[in-house]
């Protein structure tokens, strides 16, 4: 069962992806970009750093269930596509913000980065987390968590926070709060292809929803907000009524086999958050795009056009 802004319903037919074999994101731009970047026509734009984070709760049928918000059909990068709340670092939230939980240092071991990008990546998980759904994970002291953000003076401040007019440190220190970094687990990394015009290397976490908070209406980046089973998520993609990048589908898959919400978050510290990178191989007249370790992503697409640049190499890795 889909909630959504309180109303239940299913996938509605502007939710369909016409003529898809199930809902993967595929802009029709990309076998063309990818025939440039294997003949060295174009060069890979560099990933910016990004976080995202799969909200959970345990759903009135006692059901695990996840945050999702749908892409506005007007954002450049993924849109119409069912997504979790995120977004990239803000240089602002490299600087020392209250903290609570894991440090930076022990984060960097686990991310694999240095300490200073373990903050940021850490702090742009929770700071995109309230922007984006209204849900905050950071209370006055190690041990709490603010139970309630709503009402005008909290939508003040997502506004202020999106608009970037204001940091996410600043924030927490006006209002005397602690970052909790120990409510989020690491879930996985994916790292957008490069011949995307758009790049991002994206660190997912899981969290619980904390007790007495509940999540805000779409942002302006969304136009739909639900909550829904991971099972029921991934079946619609398989149906082609939901539309999702692989990193979402991969992410939601690997939900489910477990109950609850206790069981995801213990299992996290074991999660492998080896980046993923999709490859692309010219073969012949057609194009191979591929994820390694996840098969079910594959795509042999057709080459198109004849490309003939002078030093043309079928085979080559892009």
């Amino acid at each position: 069962m889909v909630t959504t802004n309180g109303r239940t319903g299913g996938g509605g037919a502007d939710d369909r992806a016409s003529g898809r074999e199930n809902g993967q994101w595929y802009p029709p731009e990309w076998p063309d970009r990818i025939r440039r970047l294997a003949h060295g026509e174009l060069e890979p734009v560099p990933p910016r750093r990004a976080s995202t984070v799969l909200l959970l709760r345990t759903g009135a049928d006692g059901a695990l269930a996840v945050h999702m918000l749908r892409r506005r059909t007007s954002m450049a990068f993924a849109g119409g596509a069912y997504a979790y709340p995120g977004g990239a670092v803000d240089p602002r939230d490299e600087r020392d913000v209250p903290w609570a939980g894991p440090s930076p240092g022990e984060w960097a071991a686990r991310l694999g980065v240095e300490p200073e990008v373990a903050q940021a990546v850490v702090c742009a998980a929770v700071r995109e987390t309230f922007e984006e759904a209204g849900v905050l994970l950071a209370g006055p002291d190690p041990a709490t968590v603010v139970a309630d953000t709503t009402g005008a003076e909290w939508e003040a401040d997502r506004a202020a926070l999106a608009g970037h007019e204001l940091s996410f440190g600043d924030f927490l220190e006006r209002r005397g709060l602690l970052l909790r970094s120990d409510l989020l687990g690491g879930w996985a990394r994916w790292i957008t292809p490069e011949f995307e015009p758009r790049r991002y290397d994206t660190w997912f976490f899981v969290a619980a929803l904390p007790d007495g908070q509940r999540t805000a209406g779409v942002s302006t980046e969304a136009d739909r907000a639900v909550w829904i089973r991971p099972a029921e998520a991934v079946a619609g993609y398989d149906r082609g009524e939901l539309l999702m990048m692989p990193p979402t589908v991969s992410t939601l898959r690997a939900l489910l086999p477990y109950e609850d919400v206790p069981a995801v978050l213990a299992s996290a510290g074991e999660r492998d958050l080896t980046p993923v990178l999709a490859r692309a191989r010219l073969v012949g007249e057609e194009i191979v795009l591929s994820w390694p370790g996840h098969e079910e992503f594959t795509k042999h697409l057709s080459s198109g056009p004849p490309h003939t640049p002078a030093t043309a190499t079928p085979g080559a890795d892009a």
